[in-house]
């Protein structure tokens, strides 16, 4: 098994439309406001960013997003990741009843240093600090939508 080597999946349900939910996450450059342990978002040009995170244990991740799909009309915004995390990730935005369902995939390889040293002790750590970044973005967009 290869202990740098992470599947994340995430599942979002939201009371508002899925097209206000796609254009929300579209808008990576104002993730900061809305989701605090994305620290910063630095635009390179229109399909590409670089991104600091850093969630509740004591450890930044700086990486380079860059598009590599973006489809309305399936719901589809994904990305290709570059620096400190290597792989891809993926929102897939569904109508769910008068709601919606914001489904995050996430497949990447850590190239750290730390991490990497710290990959056998610390990956139930790294998989829980992931699950709270996630679950503290859903609660994060859902009052930046509910304020809109």
């Amino acid at each position: 098994m290869d202990w740098n080597h992470y599947r994340f999946r995430s599942l979002w349900p939201l009371p508002v439309p899925s097209s206000t939910v796609y254009e929300a996450l579209r808008k990576v450059e104002e993730y900061p406001h809305w989701w605090p342990q994305v620290r910063s978002v630095h635009r390179l040009d229109d399909s590409a960013a670089e991104l600091t995170v850093r969630s509740f244990l004591p450890y930044d991740l700086a990486f380079t997003a860059r598009e590599a799909r973006r489809d309305a009309a399936a719901g589809v915004l994904e990305i290709s990741m570059t620096g400190d995390i290597e792989g891809w990730a993926r929102w897939t935005i569904t109508p769910d009843g008068t709601g919606t369902l914001a489904r995050y995939e996430q497949v990447v390889d850590v190239g750290k240093p730390l991490l990497r040293r710290l990959a056998l002790l610390g990956r139930p750590f790294f998989r829980l600090n992931h699950r709270l970044m996630m679950s503290s973005g859903r609660r994060g967009l859902l009052r930046h939508l509910q304020a809109v």
